[in-house]
């Protein structure tokens, strides 16, 4: 019996259960080494054994490593994504495989490395480069980022949720579709004046040296048509490229316009919205706006607002259109995050990578929450967080057009930068998985 063993798939990341089943059967070593077939993978006997030499100290079930010039992240507990990088040569224990497949009961056309990974209790990640391979996407970060709710992979994602949720069943982290009644709104016949805020709904535009587009953002925010009072805040990070002037003018032109300077120099976006909801100034309801996009008509607010009414929730999640500068619809086109369910969205959410916009947030309950101090996940921890324990409300209309051009903070990150995010993302999946792991054994 030999120490390694290869087997070649077509993409990394998809794989079907027939493919493990073959791998099994053929097995005669002590690790199975799973590349892609795509692209060429070069390991030489230095780096295989260093491998071996890891894996065995470890007593790892599957080990990855870095290679040129592309490092990757350690894989937390609640690194429950199905598009985490491993690279692109995976290592597995052979009897740890042998069990993980005995024990799929499913057949999965794509799932199954997804699977397969989630059914490994230690997964070793070395941090040394010890092969080379071909980067096989070279898009900037801008234009992946939406991969996973591009409609084209619809039939993938719907059997990658299906997969994410056995696993979180067995992990005991998934929750039922029963949900709190959240503890205020103006539902129940209590007004927005009664509970003591200025209006009843707030739109919230953290901004920072966004002189090219800001105004377009508050101009279709004050351009709402509504049959209740609502404001607008813009909590200004202390610009320095005229946008500060340039909100002074908008504001001295409507009173409804509140623009905000923090005394901290420390916020990130989640800061600021933590600024803006805890002001005097805030609404009942506080509907997200980045400074980069617009609302796609007068009705947004009033949609969102008779959302929270209709639905009971604590946070409501809009539709978006994909555009250019110019507003010009771009690929993938309408984002609407039709994978959400009330029977399984909360623990979808723990798989995917956001959740949608516009977001919309129940005052008093994202004030008890609170966003982290971050300008990357914060509205996804939020969301997180909200789902755990209460409703949230969708909109499938498009409610928001999403200008993407190459001032967009995400447009083109370095892997270092994109590795940092992932990792925070999945530090958020692991605190809440864990949340929800102690939720059910308290049961």
């Amino acid at each position: 019996m030999g120490r390694f063993q290869f087997f070649f798939v077509d993409d990394i990341r998809l794989a079907s259960t027939s493919f493990l089943r073959e791998v099994v059967s053929r097995l005669d070593s002590d690790y199975a080494v799973i590349e892609s077939s795509s692209v060429e993978v070069v390991a030489d006997d230095a780096s295989l054994d260093r491998i071996a030499a890891v894996a065995d100290d470890t007593a790892a079930d599957m080990v990855y490593a870095d290679y040129s010039g592309h490092p990757l992240i350690d894989c937390q507990k609640g690194a429950l994504r199905d598009d985490f990088d491993f690279g692109q040569m995976l290592v597995f224990r052979a009897e740890s495989l042998r069990k993980a497949v005995s024990m799929m009961e499913s057949e999965r056309r794509w799932g199954a490395l997804y699977e397969l990974r989630l059914m490994m209790d230690k997964i070793v990640h070395i941090n040394e480069p010890l092969y080379t391979a071909q980067e096989i996407d070279n898009r900037k970060s801008g234009e992946k980022q939406f991969d996973y709710v591009n409609p084209r992979n619809r039939e993938v994602q719907i059997e990658m949720e299906l997969v994410c949720t056995d696993a979180l069943k067995r992990m005991g982290g998934y929750l039922s579709p029963t949900f709190a009644e959240p503890p205020a709104g103006d539902w129940n016949g209590t007004s927005a004046a009664q509970q003591g805020f200025p209006v009843v709904a707030s739109v919230i535009i953290p901004v920072f040296n966004r002189i090219r587009t800001v105004a377009d953002a508050v101009r279709s925010a004050l351009a709402q048509k509504t049959d209740f009072p609502f404001n607008v805040i813009v909590v200004d990070n202390h610009s320095t490229d005229g946008t500060t002037s340039l909100l002074n003018t908008l504001a001295a032109e409507d009173s409804r316009l509140v623009h905000l300077v923090p005394e901290s120099n420390t916020l990130g976006i989640g800061g600021c919205w933590n600024y803006a909801l805890h002001s005097e100034h805030c609404g009942l309801y506080a509907v997200q706006l980045d400074s980069d996009d617009v609302y796609s008509g007068p009705d947004t607010l009033v949609k969102v607002v008779d959302a929270f009414r209709s639905q009971k929730c604590a946070m409501v999640i809009g539709s978006y259109q994909m555009t250019d500068f110019n507003m010009n619809p771009i690929p993938p086109g309408v984002i609407d995050h039709k994978e959400w369910t009330d029977d399984n969205g909360r623990n979808n959410a723990l798989r995917i990578n956001g959740l949608g916009a516009p977001r919309a947030f129940l005052v008093p309950v994202a004030r008890k929450i609170n966003f982290p101090n971050t300008s990357y996940g914060e509205d996804y921890a939020m969301g997180l967080r909200i789902s755990r324990e209460y409703r949230i409300g969708r909109i499938w209309d498009v409610l928001y057009c999403c200008r993407r051009w190459e001032g967009n903070s995400d447009a083109a990150l370095s892997i270092e930068k994109v590795n940092r995010n992932n990792l925070y993302k999945d530090r958020l999946r692991t605190w809440e998985l864990e949340a929800r792991m102690r939720l059910n054994e308290s049961r």
